[in-house]
């Protein structure tokens, strides 16, 4: 497995931006077929209009893999209620998995693990080999499991058993069966873990869910090593870093009182001036499962992790990405001082130079992974000596 590698400058607004190269690295999007849109990308409606007119494009000139990135990615900036928005996920997915049915004789078989009212996808692998270390995975706050395929496939060309899943909130189980997110990612993490039996493993969390696995771990100790491969100490910080801070602490205040009508209003008005805030906010509603901008936001501060870091004894990696558009830099300072307890802390921020400085080292998958492996080996070198 070899991964792409670069940081492009495609469109002027840095989510459309990071969302472009995301296209790109983590799901086989051409470069040049990016470029022919990328400059007409406005709006999450333009966004919308331009990927699937080049989706539909590269599936009638047989570009199978191009085409179920751009599918992917066009249902990515559909709004809620949109009735195209499940039929596009699905034709993505029916040809993901169309394109890589050999992957899935072979190498990857797909579990389903009851939750609920549904099921937790989960696609396991294992080694040819001797097993260096069992990972579970999964990603964030708008991620799908098919994103991450090369991933998997590279840390079982390296020996590790992988065990990548969709949860609450996620792709399949929110899409199929109406599971919205939950900040207790305990409960699905320990689903697996029993349904599979497993001990001794090296949890990792992407994005939103470099806070999701280190509360798993806070709560169940056959996870013996903690990648969290995002800063992410309060996911409400998060969401109104970008605003002044008076507004961000008017916010705050608001929410702590409980003044629901006037959060509403405020949340109104900036989602009417900034398209990129009404997209964010009504696609968190959708996630979490909520009615109102307040509700979201609220839902937002419980995903945080300093109530539940004195519980966490576990060996600590964090990554960080020096030019972050979505998390500042900064917070890793608060993460890290939180984790008092944590049987070790290793802290490394990619940056520009090495390609690694956007959301989840985007620019240089490769690197991470390699740093996320060492980092185990090294773990466990260290205790096995």
């Amino acid at each position: 497995m070899t991964f792409k590698t670069g940081t492009y400058k495609l469109n002027t607004e840095p989510n459309f931006n990071f969302q472009l190269n995301r296209t790109i690295m983590w799901s086989n999007g051409d470069i040049n077929d990016i470029k022919s849109i990328s400059k007409d990308i406005t709006s999450a409606e333009s966004w919308v209009y331009q990927m699937t007119r080049l989706a539909d494009k590269t599936l009638q000139k047989n570009r199978v893999e191009q085409a179920i990135a751009y599918y992917r990615m066009a249902e990515f900036f559909m709004f809620d209620g949109d009735p195209h928005k499940i039929v596009t996920y699905r034709k993505a997915r029916d040809l993901f998995y169309d394109y890589y049915s050999d992957v899935f004789k072979h190498e990857i078989s797909i579990k389903k693990v009851k939750y609920k009212n549904g099921y937790l996808p989960v696609w396991v692998s294992t080694p040819t080999g001797d097993i260096k270390d069992t990972i579970v995975i999964h990603g964030g706050n708008d991620s799908y499991i098919e994103e991450f395929l090369p991933i998997v496939l590279y840390l079982r060309e390296a020996g590790f058993a992988v065990y990548l899943f969709e949860g609450p909130g996620q792709g399949e189980v929110l899409m199929e069966h109406g599971i919205p997110f939950t900040y207790k990612w305990e409960k699905p993490v320990k689903k697996l873990l029993d349904h599979f039996n497993l001990d001794d493993v090296t949890i990792i969390g992407i994005s939103l869910g470099g806070v999701l696995a280190p509360r798993a771990a806070a709560f169940d100790k056959r996870i013996k090593r903690v990648v969290a491969w995002s800063i992410l100490p309060n996911f409400l910080n998060v969401l109104l870093s970008s605003r002044k801070p008076f507004l961000q602490n008017t916010i705050k205040f608001l929410l702590n009182h409980k003044f629901k009508k006037l959060v509403n209003f405020i949340l109104k008005m900036q989602m009417d001036k900034d398209p990129m805030a009404k997209w964010g906010i009504e696609h968190g509603m959708h996630n979490m499962g909520v009615s109102s901008p307040f509700e979201y936001l609220k839902n937002a501060g419980k995903f945080q992790i300093f109530d539940i870091a004195p519980l966490i004894q576990q060996d600590f990696l964090l990554l960080a990405a020096q030019k972050d558009h979505f998390i500042p830099l900064e917070m890793y300072e608060s993460e890290i001082n939180a984790l008092k307890n944590v049987k070790s802390l290793t802290f490394r921020i990619f940056t520009e130079k090495e390609n690694g400085e956007n959301h989840c080292n985007a620019g240089n998958t490769q690197l991470a992974i390699n740093t996320i492996i060492n980092w185990i080996l090294s773990i466990k070198k260290i205790y096995n000596s």
